[in-house]
């Protein structure tokens, strides 16, 4: 599988061997490369210049990431693979990828680094070749796969749009639980939930100090009501967290537990967005 994104992935370009923890044998081998990136000398320009009314667009870095099954397979076999490839296969490839950036991110403690998303994607590719071939970035056959997401009912797609208008015009405020909640998601899809766990507890306890005053300055009885319910999930998410801490593995069952509760916090948080939206005034 091959990616490619608008921006630097972080680590060196070059070869690494991913391995599973405690194995021998690699699993895949990652190869990553820099393409299109912008002049070193524009880049160290030292003194302001002048611009154009109406300046081109900046060269911007393109990075291509592609993951690489070391295990050989027969022709046919490959062409029985490419053809039944999709967004599952990326997904699964892109987790590779995302493993390395934030091991990247780790190593140089460099929160600026972000993972990549598939939907993020300039373009995804999926195909076979020989083993250096591959690594080139050339392929005996491959083929492109869409990325775009499912899309949504129109209603469904202008509420974010409505819901900035709001935050930009002064009109609501972000709440900190918000951004936290996000943090929790992002971990728990990327297959983190050690860490979902531990930023779902604080975006909870946020959520329970942030929320009430809204809901009970708007006289919202069901907001109050959905937040004493919320309120309950507390001591079981407790458990989750101390055991995150613990380093323990979350069972099959603590993971759903663990979906469950987010599902009712970000709940909460978009009945909080539609009633901003809704009533247009800052809470």
């Amino acid at each position: 599988m091959q990616f490619e994104y608008p921006w630097a992935l972080g680590p060196a370009d070059g070869r690494y061997v991913v391995r599973e923890a405690g194995a021998e044998a690699p699993a895949e081998v990652l190869v990553l490369a820099t393409l299109g990136a912008p002049e070193r000398r524009r880049l160290r320009a030292r003194r302001p210049r002048e611009v154009p009314s109406e300046p081109p667009p900046a060269p911007v870095t393109t990075a291509r990431a592609t993951v690489v099954d070391v295990q050989p397979v027969a022709t046919a076999e490959a062409r029985a693979w490419l053809a039944g490839a999709d967004r599952a296969v990326a997904e699964r490839a892109l987790a590779t990828l995302a493993r390395a950036v934030r091991a990247h991110r780790l190593a140089s403690a460099d929160p600026a680094v972000r993972e990549p998303a598939l939907a993020q994607a300039l373009v995804v590719r999926a195909g076979y070749g020989a083993g250096e071939e591959v690594a080139q970035g050339r392929w005996s056959a491959a083929r492109e796969l869409p990325v775009e997401p499912p899309k949504g009912r129109r209603s469904a797609l202008l509420r974010p749009q409505e819901r900035l208008a709001a935050l930009l015009g002064g009109r609501a405020r972000a709440l900190a639980c918000e951004e936290l909640a996000l943090r929790a998601r992002d971990d728990l899809d990327r297959g983190r939930p050690r860490e979902a766990a531990l930023q779902l507890r604080a975006a909870l306890d946020a959520a329970l100090a942030e929320l009430p005053p809204v809901a009970a300055s708007a006289g919202q009885s069901r907001r109050l009501a959905e937040l004493r319910e919320l309120r309950e999930l507390r001591p079981a998410l407790d458990a989750l967290a101390e055991a995150a801490l613990a380093g323990d593995a979350p069972s099959s069952a603590a993971a759903e537990q663990l979906a469950r509760t987010l599902g009712r916090v970000e709940a909460a948080l978009r009945a909080h967005a539609d009633d901003q939206i809704n009533a247009r005034v800052e809470p």
